[in-house]
């Protein structure tokens, strides 16, 4: 019972998602294909907010839910990794057709064939845990 209000931001954020037509194949492929804003737009504002909000965060303004502040560990760097992950996940976005968050809101919403995507994401998240020790990090 105590953790319903994750739920519920949970269904409203699908909603909201839904609505903004996040989730639509052929708004992922209008972006994939450099035809509209709409995807760049969405994504954008959510990276200047997640930047906001890390600042307040840093700041120690912005605590968790039991009042303790939040430490966020530094992460390595390391170009080559990044970008291979990074094209890595966007070559999985562009033939799925749908981001990992949204996948779950199509599947929801009805459509069946989706859950083959989440199946295979779930497969590499564990094929990926398997290996982590082997990988150079």
């Amino acid at each position: 019972m105590k953790y319903i209000k994750f739920l519920i931001i949970g269904v409203l954020f699908g909603i909201i998602l839904s609505k903004a037509e996040v989730i639509s194949w052929y708004r992922i492929y209008e972006m994939f294909k450099f035809q509209s804003f709409h995807m760049y737009g969405i994504i954008g504002s959510a990276v200047v907010l997640g930047a906001i909000v890390l600042y307040f965060v840093n700041k120690g303004s912005i605590k968790s839910s039991i009042g303790k502040k939040i430490y966020i560990e530094p992460k390595k760097k390391g170009f080559s990794k990044n970008m291979f992950g990074g094209i890595l996940f966007g070559l999985g976005w562009a033939l799925i057709g749908a981001c990992p968050g949204p996948m779950f809101i199509l599947l929801g919403r009805g459509s069946v064939a989706i859950a083959i995507a989440i199946f295979g994401g779930l497969l590499g998240s564990f094929f990926y845990y398997a290996v982590k020790g082997k990988l150079p990090h």
